[in-house]
């Protein structure tokens, strides 16, 4: 829905989610029907017939957090926790933005290659049709199964599936025919993650660096583990020996997304990280797991935070060809307002989280339109942004 003008003023700091330039000047955001249209100091910008007008007293404005590793079913329900609005609490955490990494915790799953391919197709078409509290479910990834040829993967192209499921999780492990599995999806545009360290559902098994390596899927999925993690040879040589993008996740070996990060660091090569939660899984769902992973990451690998934050939205929109997660011009209006935690340490929010501790979330936005308030889950931020006209 076109949200019309929102202007955004009295910004204390705005995070770019851009490695290179991760903290912006100005005062001001505005949008226009969902998309960015100016950024700046509002002295300089025309703030008249604005729809929505928030007054954000001087916290952070950061884009809308994406989490790159979910397992969604249906709707706004996960029966592996057995749990209801699980999207909507992600929502009070930050997260605007989920992408799919396989529906394999539905009951039943089909894994025949008609039946797959049509769950697929199905999971796409309700997550675009059905936005739980606003938040963009990038969802229609299937699991890849023995069987499968070149026609299978334009057939899901075309009807518009752009993601596989988590590579291992079926019965496709040998990474030879992942590799061939990877190219056809390529060819039509389909980005795939593979499943990396030891079994997590029943089904799965072992990935090792070997078969990471051979199937070079565009995605090393939980390097650190969902749950068990690799080695750590075989974490460094995975960051080495490709340039494919470096999934760290809440539900996996924190030690072990410390050496991840760090080796990237090392070869210079940050923009490949980016951040998921894995959940819902055994370790249920996590709506603070990615501001968590930013404090974790910033603070136990002394990185600076906006730094962590870039993981967390402008890394994952460019490797996964999003038009959210970074501000700017013409970009989606995806924003989250927040602020040092009431009584935490740091001289600012930003000190606070290289910490250790997590902010409070004032308010999110989507495509422009006001979703959320005060967060029902962070602890309460020191100052809240509020709607003023």
């Amino acid at each position: 829905m076109a949200s019309e003008k929102l202007v955004i003023t009295n910004i204390g700091q705005i995070l770019s989610g851009k490695l290179e330039a991760p903290i912006l000047d100005g005062d001001c955001v505005v949008s226009v029907d969902g998309r960015i249209t100016d950024i700046g100091y509002a002295k300089d910008m025309d703030l008249d017939n604005a729809k929505v007008k928030v007054h954000a007293h001087g916290v952070t404005l950061t884009p809308g957090l994406i989490d790159s590793h979910v397992h969604p079913v249906i709707g706004d329900y996960t029966p592996r926790q057995q749990q209801l609005n699980w999207i909507d609490s992600c929502l009070h955490g930050g997260v605007t933005t989920m992408i799919s990494a396989g529906e394999v915790h539905a009951p039943g799953r089909p894994k025949d290659i008609v039946g797959l391919k049509a769950m697929a197709i199905a999971s796409q078409r309700w997550y675009e049709n059905f936005r739980p509290s606003g938040v963009k479910m990038l969802a229609g990834a299937p699991v890849i199964e023995d069987g499968m040829v070149e026609s299978d993967f334009k057939e899901l192209a075309d009807a518009g599936v752009k993601l596989l499921g988590e590579v291992g999780l079926g019965s496709v492990k040998a990474g030879e025919t992942a590799a061939q599995m990877v190219k056809w999806a390529r060819k039509y545009g389909i980005q795939s993650t593979i499943h990396t360290g030891g079994p997590s559902i029943p089904g799965s098994g072992l990935i090792d660096k070997d078969v990471v390596l051979e199937a070079d899927a565009d995605i090393i999925g939980h390097i650190n583990g969902g749950h068990t993690a690799l080695p750590d040879d075989q974490i460094t040589c995975l960051c080495e020996s490709c340039n494919r993008g470096i999934e760290i996740v809440h539900n996996g070996n924190e030690r072990a997304g410390l050496l991840a990060m760090r080796t990237a660091f090392e070869i210079k090569q940050a923009e490949r990280v980016i951040l998921g939660t894995d959940s819902p899984a055994g370790s249920g769902v996590q709506p603070l797991g990615i501001l968590r992973m930013i404090a974790m990451l910033s603070s136990l690998g002394d990185i600076p935070p906006e730094i962590a934050f870039c993981f967390a939205t402008g890394n994952t929109a460019r490797m996964r060809d999003l038009d959210c997660g970074i501000i700017e011009i013409g970009r989606s209006a995806d924003f989250v307002l927040m602020d040092t935690a009431q009584h935490a340490p740091g001289r600012n929010m930003l000190e606070s989280i290289h910490q250790g501790n997590l902010p409070g979330v004032g308010m999110t936005i989507i495509d422009g339109i006001v979703r959320t308030n005060r967060s029902r889950n962070t602890p309460p931020a020191a100052h809240l942004p509020e709607i003023v006209e």
